[in-house]
């Protein structure tokens, strides 16, 4: 099974979320995305959150506590696990994504997410940190 692992990266107060929009595969393009990837074969699950986010946003963070539950991914053999997450170090910058952005709780509910993100993008605004 394959498993997946993404970042829900919080600034600030008001709260915001950090999110990117994907630039590929062409399918998938233009959908927006909590930063992540795939856990590497003798990976632990946090070490690649952290590899991940380094290599798509060239920045370091400091890894929280659990958002939501396992989420099937769509139209795959695969899950997708999701961590609260802050900044220890970088700006984010759009090394493999078309743009990122901060988001308000607002703004995130009115994105076009990736459909496995659904689920995720839910647990999200119900446990969106106090603005």
């Amino acid at each position: 099974m394959i498993v997946v692992v993404a970042a829900a990266i919080v600034d600030g107060t008001p709260s915001r979320v950090l999110a990117a929009q994907r630039s590929y595969p062409p399918d998938l393009a233009g959908f927006w995305e909590l930063p992540g990837g795939k856990v590497d074969d003798g990976e632990g699950e946090l070490e690649a959150l952290t590899r991940e986010v380094r290599e798509e946003l060239d920045v370091e963070i400091s890894v929280g506590g659990r958002l939501g539950d396992d989420v099937a991914i769509v139209g795959g053999d695969g899950v997708l696990r999701v961590w609260w997450a802050r900044l220890a170090a970088g700006q984010p910058r759009a090394v493999e994504h078309a743009q990122v952005c901060w988001i308000s709780r607002f703004e995130a509910a009115e994105l076009a997410w990736l459909p496995s993100d659904g689920p995720i993008v839910a647990a999200l605004l119900e446990g969106w940190p106090v603005d």
